[in-house]
């Protein structure tokens, strides 16, 4: 197990590879009325948490709490950066970190996907060792809904203000994607809610973290293999 936060760069200098960087990919945006900015950063962080200390061969890297988060731009406090500089932040990230086996993106913001599978693509086509993965889920509780709050009350509860929980909009995503692609998430849900976070509980977000924990190891392991093979 190691982390940049508690070591210094003599650690991995030397003739060998210094193992696999593990970067949280977050973002900051509103999450309901009920949830904290942080969201997306802080369940990614935690998920690459869980493979630091799972796998010996992890080196975990501070996480990048801003992405691309332009269709939560009616809700004051939302902060973005948008397609572009996400994608060139992380191509020139992952090419700074020549020094590990390779880099593993672990993506907790759905809107971080497109300048994602970009940056990964142009990666990939230098020759360099990327893996990028996203937990999934209910299409119908894609923002703000039972699972992330469920997630958050496992993670941190005292972020959470369950008095404050309203249910928003409960269509599957692709079936509001185009409005809320050309107009933002506000002209589909007032409160910034995409599910119905009423009923959620920090069992049940334990549930879906370990969940999200096997199928982030299982996707880490067949990479790796890959690339000893």
């Amino acid at each position: 197990m190691s982390s940049l936060d508690g070591a210094a760069w003599p650690r991995y200098a030397g003739s060998g590879r210094a193992g696999v960087l593990v970067v949280p990919l977050g973002s900051t945006e509103q999450h309901g009325p009920h949830l904290p900015f942080t969201v997306d950063t802080e369940i990614a962080a935690a998920l690459a948490g869980a493979l630091e200390r799972r796998r010996t061969d992890v080196v975990l890297a501070p996480a990048v709490p801003y992405g691309s988060s332009g269709e939560h731009a009616g809700f004051p406090g939302t902060l973005s950066i948008g397609r572009a500089a996400l994608e060139l932040l992380l191509v020139e990230l992952v090419r700074s970190a020549d020094a590990f086996d390779g880099v593993v993106l672990i993506n907790g913001h759905g809107g971080n996907a497109v300048p994602l599978r970009a940056a990964v693509a142009l990666l990939r086509g230098e020759g360099r060792e990327v893996l990028a993965w996203s937990p999934s889920g209910d299409p119908r509780d894609s923002h703000a809904g039972r699972t992330e709050t469920s997630v958050m009350l496992a993670l941190r509860p005292g972020a959470v203000r369950m008095q404050d929980a309203v249910p928003g909009d409960g269509r599957p995503l692709a079936e509001v994607l185009p409005v809320l692609v050309e107009s933002g998430v506000r002209a589909v849900s007032p409160n910034g809610v995409l599910g119905n976070p009423l009923g959620a509980t920090a069992l049940e977000g334990a549930a879906v973290l370990a969940r999200w924990e096997d199928s982030l190891l299982g996707a880490f392991d067949t990479w790796r293999s890959a690339l000893h093979g």
